[in-house]
């Protein structure tokens, strides 16, 4: 266990789920090791985990799949 450096809370291993988005592109890597602070939340990555995830932003490799997902305008109302 480690010490979150944003809130001081106790951050545990865990799996989680990267999201990454730049204007119109999304994408999320699945299983991703890193420390989660059980107080605020906040996920942070070792420098080899963070240099991997670069690897896909720039579209280093190829996806496992694509998946289609459908995207909501909160601020536009299409009732």
């Amino acid at each position: 266990m480690s010490k979150c450096v944003f809130c001081g809370g106790k951050a545990v291993s865990k799996k989680v789920t990267f999201v990454y988005e730049s204007e119109d592109r999304f994408f999320f890597v699945k299983h991703v090791p890193a420390a989660v602070c059980n107080k605020c939340g906040e996920k942070t990555y070792t420098p080899k985990v963070t240099e991997e995830l670069l690897k896909y932003a720039k579209e280093e490799s190829k996806p496992a799949k694509i998946a289609r997902v459908p995207v909501f305008n909160f601020a536009v109302k299409t009732l």
